[in-house]
């Protein structure tokens, strides 16, 4: 097995292929990540059978938690772009908020929406209405898909009940109310600078939303749905994911029978989906064996690429985690005392590592909890905001091994190059001010 400074090299290595199979050589991203899997697990020496047993349960792990997700949602997409849905809900935004402040609109509903809900997830739910926004006001893709990506990344690492910074306060002993508290005051700086950045890029890099997102093969105005009936496929299972957060929550505050079963089992990201594509066939004014079937299986097709490469980011994050890179990185990082800085920096090399900011988060909060006292951050908020300086390295960076990238860029538009561009960059952008967010904080508070 490969030990040392030679597993960096490994990872850059990689992460150089990677870029160099799909802007160069055009090859799928699908195989260019499998590739890169098979080529970081035989060099980094692990056994044969055990980088494939690493790739297949790395692919089917991913697919097992959003595959279903993924699917759902492009049908409902689909169906809302196609009956004249998603232009009815960027009507209705654009009316209420105006052009101008469209894509920071998508960024502060990114950010409330991923509080309850998984930022995959979400980005999935949203994206009809991001497209078409984009679509209606002329402006680029890149200006909405980072805005939009970055407001549902923020709160997901720094604002429970997602399941990475609850557990993380667990672990280190933070009050998880200030946890919430303090977290959503470091959001919004990280909110505004992402913004600025997705501003910024948006106008260097033109990225043109699907055909059918401009209105190509809508139907007539005359038989678009209502607004509510237009909203209702994302909204509902938003609120009902938000719903399942508030009965899984470790007080219980639904209890423990039958009313948070019930919340916990429609709020599950897989049945609220579901029901949302339901919610879209009936938004539509023309029930027939176009809707039903055609525009289903087109919604499949168009999913099944995205899925595929989804898939195949976790196989390479699987790997990753089965090789020695992550260890290496954390306990080279440990051995430095840094203070409110070291939380930061052993998260965001495992992040950039293994591709999971919740692997990142559960696995820092193990390796700083006994040194929080030589820290100075073993009393009073010290733990808090430990727990956010986590969160702040776990987004620090989104790239080719993280699932989020996939979905991010896949559901956008984005070629890889451009993705590493945007999604990328604007991920470092949100862990350096996160961090700096929480530092100045730990100078006020501690």
């Amino acid at each position: 097995m490969v030990q040392g400074g030679w597993l960096l090299v490994i990872l850059l290595a990689a992460i150089v292929f990677i870029i160099w199979g799909t802007a160069k050589l055009r090859l799928h991203a699908f195989l260019v990540l499998l590739l890169a899997a098979y080529g970081v697990g035989l060099v980094a020496g692990l056994p044969a059978n055990d980088v494939i047993g690493a790739i297949t349960s790395g692919f089917g792990g991913t697919l097992s938690s959003i595959g279903i997700v993924i699917a759902a949602g492009t049908i409902i997409g689909f169906i809302l772009e196609r009956n004249g849905g998603a232009r009815v809900m960027a009507d209705a935004v654009l009316k209420v908020l105006g052009e101008a402040r469209s894509a920071l609109a998508m960024a502060v509903t990114g950010a409330v929406v991923s509080i309850p809900v998984f930022c995959d997830s979400g980005f999935v739910i949203l994206s009809p209405l991001n497209r078409s926004l984009a679509a209606r006001s002329g402006k680029s893709m890149a200006l909405y898909a980072v805005a939009l990506s970055m407001g549902l990344y923020v709160t997901h690492v720094f604002v429970p009940p997602t399941p990475g910074p609850i557990a993380a306060a667990g672990t280190l002993g933070a009050d998880l109310g200030l946890v919430i508290l303090l977290g959503l005051v470091v959001s919004i700086p990280v909110v505004a600078a992402t913004y600025w950045y997705a501003t910024v890029m948006g106008r260097r890099i033109q990225i043109d939303p699907p055909a059918a997102t401009a209105g190509e093969g809508s139907e007539a105005p005359e038989r678009r749905p209502s607004v509510a009936a237009s909203f209702a496929p994302i909204l509902v299972p938003v609120i009902l994911i938000a719903l399942k957060s508030v009965a899984d929550y470790p007080t219980r505050p639904l209890g423990t029978g039958f009313v948070a079963d019930f919340f916990s089992f429609l709020g599950n990201p897989v049945t609220a989906l579901l029901l949302g594509v339901f919610l879209a066939f009936w938004a539509t004014a023309r029930w027939d064996e176009t809707v039903i079937r055609d525009w289903v299986e087109t919604g499949l097709r168009s999913a099944g690429n995205i899925i595929l490469i989804t898939g195949a980011g976790g196989a390479l994050g699987k790997v990753l985690q089965t090789t020695p890179i992550a260890d290496y990185l954390g306990t080279s990082l440990a051995a430095f005392n840094l203070g409110i800085f070291l939380p930061f920096l052993i998260a965001a090399a495992l992040k950039t590592a293994q591709g999971s900011s919740t692997v990142a988060i559960i696995t820092t909060s193990a390796i700083v909890s006994p040194l929080l006292p030589a820290l100075g951050l073993g009393g009073g908020l010290g733990p808090v905001l430990a727990v956010l300086a986590i969160g702040a390295g776990s987004m620090t960076v989104s790239h080719a091994n993280d699932s989020y990238f996939w979905v991010v860029s896949q559901f956008s538009g984005m070629n890889v190059a451009q993705a590493y561009r945007l999604q990328t960059v604007a991920s470092g952008i949100a862990g350096v001010v996160g961090i700096l967010s929480v530092w100045i904080l730990s100078l006020i508070l501690l």
